[in-house]
């Protein structure tokens, strides 16, 4: 027996025209150091019209990959709505990327479109002549645009394009298990790999976000999206604030500390999203320079595991709730929020907060130990995540010729997502993370998670940043180097930090090795890249102290 319901698609489409018409005066704010540039949704969802048609126009076709090399802004928010509701597939590039990379991903997604801003020019420019199947190109915003003279795709400016177009478009009854968008891995192991999004995933997904469980938005919240828009859909708030009627304050290019806190302070946002390497820095910016910030009723930080040292900093000096979230490009990316449980008070209540959180109804997790043995979530028993559910990837996006790719180190017999992190959960759905499986420290037969270490490192007063490392030891097969950045003026010692730690965990865990760096090498999302790090120790470009 079936339901009486009746069977609506759930489409980007439905968000398009829900939030430009129920919610049409909400607002899309660009900061760009000087007047922020302002767009109701009303407007957004006509000039979304308008870039269908003109995209329809040069011919892009159902299926066809049209890319982004955007900032957060407007524009970027247009080709979020216009794409996937013409049944074309949106495919964000990571301006972030090394040029191989880009040119590697924008072939192997066969994109035939290139929306870019024109800040971004000289970086896209050379790498033409490796994009062969690129016929247009569109260029937005201001931007030295003689570097294209004699570029092969042809060359559009934006808001030409878009004129004399109609604001209203007859968006096709898709699918929702059609795809909408497109996103790659970082590729720190290996090729990037894509994983294409349905209208299906992102609708859910979006339902999701925008409940009180995750992050609540509403109608009556300005969201700043600091995530980039290349990053896994900027954690999905794109789309959930046009679907909520949250207005969005977008940052462009102004990703620094100070424009960030100038803006924060001047347009007043309810909630904010990044990754901890932004929030460390907006912190310090924050402690040197006092600003008027607490309209952020939250911060959610995700990406990687947050120090509880940084969370307590925004609290304490600054009246900011810091949310912990767990997730990643295959999962959309919400995973868990880390909400505590009501009525937790006092330590109680931080113990929830500083796990990576709980999961929703529509994210299934188990854990698997070495053995392929099922752990119990008893909240000690730590095996890798392995997750399933409907905005969770099944498979990667193997090539427009190419059938999904399942390797076995990303998916389990059955189907689940192996998410390669290493944790436990706790009777009620809590995870904790202890380590990626692959930074994970096996020293004479155990376990170290170098993120305890880290968190508890960068606790420490005069530590920005640290992140630790497996090395080879002929003894205990590996032990952790600990590689600090020292704040500015900051002189402590490596036995000064030694001590420091030797009160907080157990005394076999001491790193036996430091090194003192000027910074810790990130990846394009802004994560630690600690395989940069083991490099660079292996060509032995590390100073190293040994203490006893």
């Amino acid at each position: 027996m079936f339901s009486t319901m009746q069977d609506v698609p759930l489409t980007v489409s439905r968000i398009l025209e829900h939030g430009s018409t129920v919610h049409g005066s909400s607002q899309v704010i660009t900061w760009t150091g000087g007047e922020p540039h302002r767009r109701t949704f009303a407007e957004v969802g006509a000039r979304a019209a308008r870039l269908a048609h003109a995209l329809r126009g040069i011919g892009v076709e159902r299926e066809d990959r049209v890319a982004t090399l955007l900032w957060n802004n407007a524009e970027h928010l247009e080709a979020y709505l216009a794409v996937p509701s013409m049944g074309a597939v949106l495919h964000t590039l990571n301006l972030r990327l090394a040029p191989e990379q880009l040119t590697w991903i924008a072939h192997h997604a066969e994109d035939r479109v290139l929306l870019v801003n024109g800040s971004l020019l000289p970086l896209l420019a050379p790498l033409l002549p490796q994009l062969p199947l690129l016929e247009h190109l569109i260029v937005t915003g201001p931007g030295d645009r003689t570097v294209l003279d004699g570029a092969r795709p042809t060359v559009h400016d934006y808001e030409e394009f878009l004129t004399g177009n109609p604001e209203r478009y007859d968006w096709p009854e898709l699918d929702e298990r059609e795809a909408a968008i497109l996103c790659y891995t970082s590729g720190t192991t290996g090729d990037p790999k894509g994983v294409l999004y349905s209208h299906r995933s992102l609708y859910l997904h979006c339902l999701q976000v925008n409940t009180a469980e995750s992050f609540a938005l509403g109608a009556g919240d300005l969201a700043l999206p600091v995530v980039p828009m290349f990053h896994v859909n900027a954690w999905g708030l794109p789309h959930a604030a046009f679907m909520a009627g949250a207005s969005l304050l977008m940052p462009d290019r102004f990703l620094q500390p100070a424009p960030l806190a100038e803006m924060i302070a001047t347009l007043r946002p309810t909630i904010g999203a990044a990754v901890p390497t932004i929030w460390q820095g907006l912190l310090a910016e924050l402690d040197a320079n006092r600003r008027d910030v607490a309209c952020l009723r939250t911060v959610i930080i995700g990406g990687s595991a947050c120090p509880p040292a940084l969370m307590r900093g925004f609290e304490e000096r600054h009246g900011i709730r810091v949310v912990h979230a767990w997730g990643m490009t295959e999962t959309s990316p919400l995973g868990t929020v880390a909400h505590p449980p009501a009525g937790a008070t006092g330590d109680d209540e931080w113990r929830y907060r500083t796990t990576q959180g709980r999961f929703p109804a529509s994210v299934e997790a188990r854990l698997t130990g070495p053995d392929g043995i099922r752990l119990p979530w008893d909240g000690v028993s730590a095996g890798e995540l392995e997750v399933r559910g409907p905005w969770i990837a099944g498979a990667y996006y193997g090539g427009a010729d190419g059938e999904p790719q399942r390797p076995e180190d990303k998916f389990s017999p059955d189907g689940w997502l192996r998410t390669g992190d290493v944790g436990t959960i706790t009777p009620d759905g809590y995870l904790t993370l202890t380590d990626r499986a692959k930074d994970v420290i096996k020293s004479g037969g155990e376990w170290i998670s170098s993120l305890e270490l880290e968190n508890h490192l960068m606790a420490h007063p005069d530590v920005a940043e640290a992140a630790v490392i497996a090395v080879p030891d002929d003894r205990w097969g590996e032990r952790p180097l600990a590689t600090v950045v020292l704040i500015d003026s900051a002189t402590t010692g490596h036995d000064a930090l030694k001590t420091f730690l030797a009160d907080r965990i157990a005394r076999w865990q001491l790193p036996e090795r430091w090194a003192r760096i000027a910074s810790v090498p990130k990846t394009s999302v802004g994560k630690f890249d600690k395989k940069a790090l083991r490099q660079r120790y292996a060509d032995g470009e590390l100073d190293v102290t040994h203490l006893g």
